[in-house]
């Protein structure tokens, strides 16, 4: 139990939630099923199986060798090859899953090149954090918004895509500070690549893309759920299903949340930079995911405010973004190290975004 405690403290901290408010609200538990976005939660597991199944095809643990070759003895270089790599992956893969492929070839990488692992390592989750936002598939805030606001999927990616290549470049600023130090290139194993699966995976990763933008959200979870099954079933027996209680969790107890407020005539921000800054600085206390929960269930904001501010919030302290939890559980950093180099990025980012929404 102790383990089980230590290891989804952020599903036990929701169920705790819950059963607070259960005894607040009498009507709360027999309303439960109903505060569950059925169609986001489909879409988002889906995506997750499919993303599960791309990560073991063994595609993405190709790319360490030729990183680490290109570098050229260059630890700076690497950087530079390595982040944005990540970034661009996670806006398909979606965040989460991207620190579940790359943060153990990241830390195996910097190991590998003696480099500084936690830097390394808190560099990689921003680069996810940011590069997920792009596309509203990314992450399953940007999921949550898309489904909300029934917003066509190249419209949400152009509107992101000036956002994303400021907080990419800002990265790279950040990155380029690493003092020059020259490494020494060692031979990494090779990886079996499971074609069958990786064709599998694409073609589901397409085929959930449409579905939702035709509005069969429900259907991405079945169907990506059979084809596994039939040609890829270590992505589903490999899933951490833990994840989709979560999530369910987050969308009862956030939406229940904004019942309460609105019972209590409390209004969170809705348009603008209020939008964006309330956003950013509550997904510090509760993780940007419930923070969009709770904007989109208490009122009707501003779609581009609040993608903003949900996904830049995702880059400060750990518990802004569950991309964040997972990269430090899998590397053993300490926060102390994280923070280092997270909380001045998401400072820094959330002062250029405010003059980028002002343009």
């Amino acid at each position: 139990m102790r383990d089980f405690i230590e290891r989804e403290w952020f599903l036990v901290s929701l169920l705790v939630l819950y059963l607070v408010l259960a005894l607040v609200d009498r009507s709360f538990v027999p309303r439960t099923p109903s505060l569950v976005d059925w169609g986001s939660l489909s879409l988002i597991t889906a995506l997750i199986l499919t993303s599960k199944g791309l990560e073991l095809s063994g595609i993405f643990s190709r790319l360490a060798p030729k990183l680490v070759e290109k570098a050229n003895g260059s630890e700076r270089r690497l950087i530079f090859y390595m982040l944005p790599v990540i970034a661009l992956s996670s806006a398909i893969i979606m965040n989460d899953t991207a620190m579940l492929v790359f943060i153990p070839l990241v830390v195996a990488t910097a190991d590998l090149a003696g480099i500084n692992v936690a830097r390394a390592v808190t560099l990689s989750a921003i680069a996810a954090n940011v590069g997920s936002a792009l596309t509203p598939i990314g992450n399953p805030q940007n999921i949550i918004i898309w489904r909300h606001y029934r917003i066509p999927f190249w419209i949400f990616t152009l509107h992101m895509l000036p956002f994303v290549v400021l907080w990419v470049f800002l990265l790279l600023l950040f990155a380029f500070s690493i003092k020059e130090k020259r490494i020494e290139i060692k031979t990494l194993p090779s990886v079996a690549l499971h074609t069958r699966l990786l064709v599998a995976s694409v073609f589901l990763l397409m085929l959930n893309v449409i579905l939702a933008e035709s509005g069969f959200h429900w259907l991405t979870l079945p169907v990506t759920f059979l084809v596994l099954m039939l040609v890829g079933q270590e992505a589903i027996w490999g899933f951490d299903w833990a994840l989709v209680l979560t999530f369910a969790l987050i969308f009862t107890d956030f939406n229940e949340l904004a019942h309460l407020l609105e019972n209590l005539n409390l209004q969170l921000p809705s348009v603008g930079l209020g939008l964006t800054l309330g956003s950013a600085f509550l997904s510090q206390i509760v993780s940007n995911v419930p923070a969009t929960v709770l904007f989109t269930s208490s009122s009707h904001p501003e779609w581009l405010p609040l993608t903003v501010g949900v996904n830049v919030g995702g880059t400060g302290i750990i518990v802004g973004s569950i991309a964040n939890l997972i990269a430090v559980r899998i590397a053993g950093i300490s926060l102390k190290d994280f923070h280092r180099y997270s909380i001045p990025y998401f400072l820094s980012a959330l002062v250029v975004s405010i003059f980028m929404l002002l343009l």
